[in-house]
């Protein structure tokens, strides 16, 4: 009888752990499902407001029109305010209207972040 017991009261115990962890299971695996962009290393040398090294990739070929989580190099630049490489950028012939997937040129990422040099040298390139 005691062995009846014990038995019966283990197989209560492992039943309840198992529907815990197979709620636990369900809850995190809802989690995990994210979609990542690839950056390129000009993007990020951008957004760092590395100008050195933007320079040397625009030497040794970069695109100034490759984009990087959907912007364009200038509207990176644009975002963190990067206004020595926006000029640089423009002289190598960046296009002020591009749009990226949601339709938004550099001078709206500009402003979107409050970039009030990027906004200004943006508006004159657009002139």
């Amino acid at each position: 009888m005691k062995k009846a017991i014990i038995c019966s009261g283990l197989a209560i115990v492992l039943a309840f752990t198992n529907v815990s962890m197979a709620n636990n299971a369900e809850s995190t695996s809802t989690v995990v499902t994210r979609e990542y962009k690839v950056t390129t290393p000009l993007g990020v040398a951008i957004s760092k407001g590395d100008v050195a090294t933007v320079k040397k990739m625009l030497e040794y070929g970069a695109s100034v029109h490759e984009k990087c989580n959907g912007m364009t190099p200038l509207m990176i630049a644009a975002r963190y305010n990067q206004s020595e490489i926006i000029t640089l950028l423009l002289e190598k012939g960046a296009n002020v209207k591009d749009k990226d997937e949601k339709g938004l040129t550099a001078l709206k990422h500009a402003e979107a972040s409050n970039a009030k040099e990027a906004v200004a040298l943006l508006k004159q390139a657009n002139a």
